[in-house]
């Protein structure tokens, strides 16, 4: 029998409720969900991959004969285990689901360091969709993010090779690389009319997933990035640590989000669910659903605002919907990215597997975002430099340049305090002159062109000025100074 649900005052549904508490699954149901290559399920039962017999399915008699012929007519050795390979992930691709993949030994080792302590690479969630590879979301501090990269950037190409038509994982294994060395990648977005192309040196990204700071008055400000193996557990931590500075109120931070372990995201959402209330639904093909509600007991009361915006995906998307529906605890950003499915995946005994969809999800109250996303109950966008595209250090721009990299350094140079003048493109004597007092004033060498320190310089005053005037985290700190009391 259901426990019942505690009755709170009308205005309960804005506070948290935390104490220790243990959150034991219906099912041993752990599903990694990203909009990206590191979306997984890890069971869904313990179902053995059964061996494809001609006798079993004779819808396979095709492929058996194509098989045969190949290995025994082609003009040249085959290896049996790539065609065995291309096979399969011909059948997964047939589902036209960028969610679904099958991925070899290589592959399915670079998709289980997902979940590891940390691995060597560049740092961003990536999917395959409509045949390209797009980023969801860079991680924090990873180089990824430091170079500019941004949510939906579509990645055309990996060191001068075209990716278009890879898969997800396929594409993880072209980035990914040794700390300390390059990858060059050329990389489209939405608005700007040629292609950027962006040399990113690889390193260690630690699979730390919170961070915590106290604002002002009492609100403090915890990020949660990804959803990995221990992230409820740092999230436990730094609301212990921020109740020892004095919280009063919480901005729970999950943009740039792009998802991660199902169970984490469903034990961090009852975190700020009352007891007994829906976390989400899945669905299966069937119809049938399988509820999870909230095994909250806690009993510290501090009011709460949710960030989402367009990368937040997935995991993050549960738990943004879960609050509001089931907390009454506003979002305040932009539409989130929109992903609804639940995937599975299972490993072969050679290393290898292959994931699929295996359900969809809904919000407690049966909605599903797939493809729509959430939005937000406040709509607050970032300010419009936030936007703006990176410019490599390695490329150097100087007088008479025209290009929409000089454009973008022309509304750098105006943010940062000097006017380049007119902003059209074209690198002119009152851009010359801005850059001067720029390096002037951040005693850089007067070169006159950007370049090298200059340019990192630049990029680096401009994501300090979106800190500094993060107009969401703003919005969020005066929501919440209305309810603290």
């Amino acid at each position: 029998m259901e426990e019942e649900n505690q009755k709170q005052p009308k205005e309960a549904g804005k506070f948290i409720k935390i104490k220790k508490f243990t959150f034991i699954m219906g099912i041993f149901l752990v599903i990694f969900l990203t909009a990206g290559i590191t979306t997984i399920a890890l069971t869904f039962g313990d179902e053995k991959v059964e061996s494809l017999a001609p006798d079993k399915h004779s819808e396979f008699e095709k492929l058996y004969s194509t098989y045969d012929t190949i290995k025994d007519n082609y003009y040249e050795e085959i290896d049996q285990d790539k065609l065995v390979d291309g096979a399969i992930n011909g059948m997964i691709k047939a589902l036209d689901d960028p969610y679904s993949a099958y991925m070899d030994k290589k592959e399915a080792s670079s998709f289980h360091e997902s979940i590891s302590s940390s691995f060597e690479g560049i740092g961003a969630e990536i999917q395959e969709q409509d045949g390209q590879i797009m980023v969801v979301s860079p991680i924090k501090g990873s180089p990824a993010e430091k170079a500019g990269v941004k949510p939906n950037d579509i990645i055309l190409s990996v060191n001068g090779k075209s990716v278009e038509g890879l898969s997800s994982s396929e594409a993880v294994l072209k980035i990914r690389g040794k700390k300390g060395t390059k990858v060059n990648l050329s990389i489209s977005r939405a608005g700007e009319p040629e292609p950027m192309e962006l040399t990113i040196k690889r390193d260690t990204i630690p699979i730390e997933t919170v961070y915590a700071e106290m604002l002002d008055d009492g609100v403090a400000k915890i990020q949660v990035t990804s959803f990995s193996e221990h992230t409820v557990q740092e999230l436990k931590t730094a609301l212990e640590e921020m109740s020892k500075k004095d919280m009063k109120g919480l901005v729970l931070d999950l943009r740039g989000n792009p998802g991660g372990l199902l169970d984490q995201a469903i034990e961090m959402a009852s975190l700020f669910i009352p007891n007994g209330k829906v976390v989400l639904q899945v669905e299966e093909r069937s119809g049938k659903k399988d509820v999870y509600k909230s095994k909250n007991e806690g009993e510290l009361k501090i009011p709460v605002v949710v960030l989402i915006d367009d990368g937040s995906a997935s995991a993050s998307e549960i738990v943004a919907a879960a609050v509001s529906e089931s907390a009454d605890i506003p979002l305040i950003g932009v539409k989130s990215f929109g992903k609804g499915t639940v995937q599975t995946a299972q490993d072969f005994e050679d290393g290898s597997n292959f994931k699929y969809t295996a359900a969809k999800w809904l919000t407690p109250e049966g909605n599903w975002i797939h493809k729509k996303g959430i939005k937000p109950d406040i709509n607050v966008k970032l300010p419009d430099y936030a936007s703006l595209p990176y410019i490599s250090p390695d490329k150097e721009l100087k007088a008479s340049d025209s290009s929409s990299e000089v454009k973008a350094a022309e509304e750098m140079l105006k943010v940062a305090g000097h006017d380049p003048g007119k902003i059209d493109g074209f690198f002119d004597e009152a851009t010359t002159n801005a850059v001067i007092a720029f390096q002037k004033e951040q005693k850089i060498k007067e070169t006159g062109t950007i370049k090298d320190d200059t340019t990192v310089k630049l990029m680096q005053v401009i994501r300090e000025k979106i800190l500094k005037n993060d107009t969401q985290v703003k919005k969020a700190v005066e929501v919440l100074k209305k309810e603290i009391k």
